[in-house]
């Protein structure tokens, strides 16, 4: 089991989330929490859900209107999905670089050019000094 499973009948979730079952209905209807269902219809609550109408408590105590945590709640799944997505890339880039050593090292040139370096080597600059003189006037 994880936080995911639907555990709880709604007079459960209800009380764990400490609002009324009528509450968890409307929520439902708005598609503010999505409980899972049996294969009579009746609503099963996990500890996800019943942590997101907890959350949604918050928010409403707050002054949250209901558009406004609707929105909250679809920006928090967003962040989450995309922190999945990035923990996902940089496996994927930890991975490619195992399988390459030194072959994903770069740096910037002078005129803003992308110059590929090996491994352990550095950028050579250039260390020449240019003197400024105005022009003299006649």
């Amino acid at each position: 089991m994880d936080a995911t499973s639907p555990l709880f009948v709604i007079s459960v979730a209800a009380e764990l989330a400490g609002m009324h079952p009528q509450t968890l209905r409307q929520y439902d209807r708005l598609g503010l929490v999505s409980p899972g269902r049996t294969a009579g219809k009746s609503r099963r609550y996990s500890m996800h859900d019943v942590n997101r109408l907890r959350e949604i408590a918050q928010l409403s105590s707050e002054g949250v209107s209901l558009e406004g945590i609707r929105r909250v709640l679809g920006l928090e799944d967003e962040v989450q999905s995309l922190r999945a997505r990035v923990r996902e890339l940089e496996s994927a880039l930890a991975d490619e670089m195992l399988n390459r050593p030194g072959r994903r090292v770069f740096a910037a040139g002078s005129a803003g050019e992308v110059i590929t370096l090996k491994a352990g080597t550095r950028v050579r600059r250039e260390n020449a000094v240019v003197v400024w003189r105005p022009l003299e006037r006649d």
